[in-house]
């Protein structure tokens, strides 16, 4: 069972609150609706207070074209990505010693809001000492799944490959793709809700020498994954992609899907697994938006403290994408969590699709 040993996030340079977003609204989307002060409700219900973008937000009263913006997502991409990466490999919370680069056998790499070839772990690998023979697996436009898909995707590769260490460095640069002229209410909905963030984590295999690494007494192990595509449900949420860029796609119908979707999809792959609803301790989840938390709670029964984790990020960070399930998942790591315990992992994105994760904390 491949296990889940760091991880670490860095946080972009600027720091904004809610309401100074929300002004910037109602400047940007004043005159395209009369009921504008109903719409930035939105703004407040969903209960962030701050987030972290590359940009002061005067950057986006001005126009950028596409070209500009994903020049800025690759510079910004390999400094801050060589940063997580360097950090997730010297966590002294969570290891004991530090990890030579040398070491990792492959890094998986998730975005869905900027493009590169050569891909960003290529240009960062020519920063920080990998061996030559690390094998490289980015990937791209799973959205706010990305980051529990890319664990999975770690955890099969430390299956075949027992001894392997792996890094799964997730970059989301949502600010970048925000669209100045576009007036929908989608692109409002989405600039009230995403953020930038970048995060790394480390899984490894059973024959990696975790022991001479690991700093907490119980660990969590991945015992099981699942990924599940809702058939003809492209429209749900993802980009449209023009000349000018990305343009957000995103259903008012999101948390209404969630609550009818998720729970038999739930159940059927803890069934699978021979565990119940009710032994989950831990629930990580991805916080799509404050809505979508609400529709975990609804639609699994769950207590509002088992989310707190997840609301907290939100609270802090906003919707970074792929990158915010890390945040969240740092979080459970940081705690004393006694051994034995069920975590479940949980993220949504395009597809409309989800990512499933079982886990279990060993000594």
């Amino acid at each position: 069972m491949p296990t889940i040993l760091s991880v670490a996030e860095v946080i972009p340079p600027v720091q904004i609150s809610q309401s100074q977003v929300a002004e910037f609204v109602r400047e940007l989307f004043g005159a395209a609706y009369k009921d504008i002060d109903r719409l930035l409700t939105v703004f407040k219900n969903g209960e962030i207070k701050k987030r972290h973008l590359l940009n002061h937000i005067d950057w986006f009263h001005e126009n950028h074209s596409f070209e500009e913006r994903n020049r800025i997502f690759i510079e910004a991409a390999v400094t801050l990505g060589t940063k997580a990466i360097s950090a997730c490999l010297n966590k002294n919370s969570f290891l004991k010693n530090r990890i030579p680069y040398e070491e990792i056998d492959a890094i998986f790499f998730i975005t869905s809001t900027g493009l590169a070839t050569p891909s960003i772990e290529a240009r960062i690998m020519n920063h920080l000492p990998f061996h030559k023979h690390t094998k490289r697996i980015p990937i791209w436009g799973l959205g706010c799944a990305g980051g529990v898909a890319g664990l999975s995707r770690a955890y099969e590769y430390c299956q075949a490959f027992p001894k392997s260490k792996v890094l799964v460095l997730s970059v989301e640069f949502c600010s970048l793709t925000f669209q100045k002229n576009d007036l929908s209410k989608s692109n409002l909905i989405g600039t009230s809700l995403f953020a930038d963030g970048v995060a790394c984590a480390l899984v490894c295999g059973d024959e990696s020498n975790i022991d001479q690494y690991r700093q907490k007494e119980t660990i969590p192990s991945i015992m099981a994954t699942q990924s599940t595509l809702m058939p003809n449900s492209l429209d749900v949420m993802g980009w449209d992609i023009k000349n000018d860029g990305l343009f957000v796609i995103f259903s008012r119908d999101i948390p209404h899907i969630v609550e009818s979707w998720l729970k038999p999809n739930v159940n059927a792959f803890l069934e699978k697994n021979h565990i119940e609803l009710k032994k989950i301790d831990y629930f990580i989840a991805h916080p799509g938006g404050k809505k979508i938390i609400d529709a975990y709670g609804h639609a699994l029964n769950l207590p509002s403290s088992i989310l707190k984790d997840s609301l907290y990020v939100l609270q802090q960070y906003g919707n970074m994408s792929s990158a915010t399930i890390f945040y969240v998942l740092k979080q459970h790591l940081e705690k004393k969590i006694p051994r034995g315990s069920y975590g479940l992992c949980v993220a949504l994105g395009p597809g409309f699709s989800s990512e499933l994760i079982l886990l279990r904390w060993f000594e």
